[in-house]
């Protein structure tokens, strides 16, 4: 909800199997969704014209192979998506897979040197979120960030829908890509935030499970257990951060994975938990984030002890090249999103959290 843009919200209601979902959310959102594939720089400028090499075909037939067999409904979703919107499958392809994909294409040597590797970088950011964690006798609370590049501004939307064994779900989610690789809930009682990790190009493993389709995954959870076993058991391409929570039980863990079924656990407590975009307890080699580091560094002088300390540290602009609240020119904060436990509530503002501008108050059981 950037740029003062509205966040709508789908009910697909009981579809008969993932393609039907998939063909539901495209259609409803075909605009949007074809908007966003026109102005998403990445897809055009990077993942488009690798995709059209000898050198993607391998890479790319083996993550559809993995994911379709893996999670043959959520591929069926996808499929459905494109069919339903009017957009090339490719395309929706590309922007499910970006993560497992963007490592492997070869940096051309005449563009530059540093300088040029960094505004490169800063382009295909798309997941630099911010998230804070705490449970305390008073205050049961998980407040995300959720960041993205400049071409997701108006290019996301609310899905809700309801699973074959009568739980439902609701998700948010980027224009074309399945729901969600950000932040949701189920009536399970399962919620979760979605941080993005930097581990090193050798610490990747090509044409594995994607992201996406395992935080797909997580909105069909039972409990937090559950939860936690489908982030950890995949043989992912690319690590994540994960914050799982069981609203019931009261208990918010980050779960933090990586590729070759690595994974690390951490317990919130009343100690506030600060998470940016680099690993904090797996020991993975990653790429040194500026931007993380600031953000660590400025939550790090901020007192956290309830829900308005939250939002406050998470509309935080004190440091202007790296603020936690980001306002471009290349990363937004799309929207802030703050989970209750004890209210059971999810509730998702638009513009600086600071200012308590709920745009929408979810009930989550």
């Amino acid at each position: 909800m950037g740029a003062g843009a509205e966040l709508d919200a789908f009910d697909a209601g009981r579809c008969a199997d993932g393609y039907a979902l998939g063909l539901a959310v495209g259609q409803r959102f075909s605009e949007v969704i074809r908007s966003r594939m026109r102005q998403d720089l990445v897809l055009r400028e990077q993942l488009l014209p690798f995709a059209s090499t000898a050198e993607a075909q391998p890479l790319l037939a083996a993550l559809q192979s993995a994911n379709r067999e893996g999670y043959p409904r959520y591929w069926d979703e996808l499929v459905g998506t494109a069919d339903g919107s009017g957009v090339p499958l490719l395309h929706v392809i590309l922007v499910n897979f970006r993560k497992e994909v963007l490592p492997f294409i070869p940096k051309d040597p005449k563009e530059g040197g540093d300088c040029a590797r960094k505004e490169e970088e800063e382009e295909e950011a798309d997941g630099d979120c911010s998230d804070v964690l705490i449970v305390s006798d008073s205050t049961a609370i998980a407040a995300h960030n959720e960041d993205g590049n400049v071409a997701l501004l108006g290019h996301t939307y609310i899905v809700r829908a309801t699973l074959p064994d009568g739980a439902s779900f609701t998700a948010y989610t980027y224009a074309g890509e399945l729901p969600s690789c950000a932040f949701g809930f189920n009536t399970n009682g399962v919620a979760f935030t979605l941080n993005s990790v930097p581990p090193v190009n050798d610490e990747i493993v090509a044409g594995t499970i994607a992201r996406n389709f395992v935080s797909r995954d997580l909105l069909e959870a039972k409990n937090l257990e559950d939860a936690m076993h489908r982030v950890c058991s995949p043989f992912v391409s690319v690590g994540h951060s994960y914050n799982l929570m069981d609203v019931r039980g009261r208990r918010i863990v980050n779960v933090e994975t990586a590729s070759r079924n690595r994974f690390a656990v951490r317990e919130a407590s009343a100690v506030p938990f600060f998470h940016a975009n680099m690993y904090r307890h797996l020991q993975v080699k990653q790429v040194q984030d500026e931007n993380s580091m600031s953000r660590e560094k400025r939550a790090a002088q901020c007192s956290v002890d309830s829900k308005g300390t939250a939002l406050s540290l998470l509309g935080d602009t004190a440091d202007e090249k790296y603020p936690i609240y980001m306002t471009g020119p290349v990363l937004y904060t799309l929207c802030t999103v703050l989970v209750d436990l004890d209210e059971a509530t999810m509730t998702i503002y638009k513009g600086n959290p600071k200012n308590g501008d709920a745009a929408h108050v979810l009930r989550m059981l």
